[in-house]
């Protein structure tokens, strides 16, 4: 009876022990199929790591292309700035050259200019001087009338005065009646005087030299006939040279060659008011200084001509 039990008890044991080592062995099979899953699924993965990392090196590789490209083209750029930068320094250079030389051209103009404007200020006095001349002349015959007749007759009336022009002006009624061309006894002293104060002014040799002609002008209002006038005023004009060369023979054949006469009529008016006042302003001998125009001529002629060792032909 002991025999039979350790007998069963050895199958018992025997049977006890393959089933646990199928178990084992199922589940290293189970293992290794998670093994090779695991990196089936790795594989799988890097794979597609590795398609992206492809991809990403292409891209990578492209933009450094591109990049290259850009840093050429850059250079390229670069290049032509530096190109540019040069002919800029260089026309930098030359600007700087040329603007040393107009400065030193401004400074020659300078002195040119101011040179002309010392001249032209020399010509200006000189035809000042001549324009101021024939005033002086005048003032000077007008003055000597004076300090032998007074400024006024016994009416208050002025024998001579200087006009706006320059010219001698002579009140009309201290010479002639009205309508008349024959000198009265108080215009003849006036007239007398006159001759004597011309013929001292004219013995100066300077002032005989730029003096072309002493112009005696009859002028005449507005009222009654023009042709009428016209012929008065000259009328007039003539008698009084006449009588300055009769009064006065040294006059005559010494500078007679100087006197004219010419009658201006109503045309030359003072004034153009229609009162008695103002038209008897306008019935006057006026004498005038004309001088010659040669000597003007020269004074401007010596100007150009110092203008040109200025400026050079």
């Amino acid at each position: 009876m002991k025999v039979r039990r350790r007998s069963y008890k050895k199958d018992g044991e025997v049977q006890n022990f393959w089933p646990s080592f199928t178990d084992m062995i199922s589940t290293i099979a189970l293992i290794l199929f998670f093994l090779m899953l695991l990196a089936y699924i790795q594989n799988i993965v890097t794979g597609s790591n590795l398609e992206y990392a492809k991809k990403q090196l292409m891209d990578t590789q492209k933009r450094l292309e591109e990049s290259n490209a850009e840093i050429s083209r850059a250079e390229k750029r670069l290049r032509l700035l530096k190109d540019n930068l040069d002919e800029v320094k260089a026309e930098v250079e030359r600007g700087q050259i040329a603007l040393k030389l107009s400065e030193e051209q401004i400074e020659e103009q300078k002195e040119i200019i101011a040179e002309s404007n010392k001249e032209l200020g020399k010509l200006r006095s000189t035809l000042q001087g001549i324009a101021l001349f024939r005033v002086n002349v005048l003032e000077k015959v007008k003055n000597s009338v004076e300090e032998e007749l007074g400024k006024t007759n016994s009416d208050g009336e002025q024998l001579v005065s200087i006009a706006d022009n320059g010219n001698i002006v002579i009140n009309e009624s201290l010479v002639f009646d009205y309508n008349s061309y024959k000198i009265k006894s108080e215009g003849k002293e006036l007239l007398d005087q006159l001759a004597v104060a011309f013929e001292n002014v004219l013995e100066d040799e300077d002032i005989r030299k730029n003096i072309d002609a002493i112009n005696i002008q009859g002028h005449a209002d507005k009222m009654g006939d023009p042709e009428y006038n016209r012929e008065l005023s000259a009328k007039r004009a003539t008698t009084v040279v006449n009588y300055l060369m009769k009064t006065n023979n040294t006059l005559e054949e010494k500078y007679g060659r100087y006197f004219m006469a010419s009658g201006f009529s109503n045309l030359r008016p003072i004034t153009s008011g229609n009162t008695e006042e103002e038209r008897a302003k306008n019935r006057r001998i006026e004498i005038s200084l004309i001088l010659k125009d040669s000597n003007v001529r020269d004074v401007i002629n010596k100007y150009l001509e110092d203008s040109k060792e200025i400026f050079g032909e």
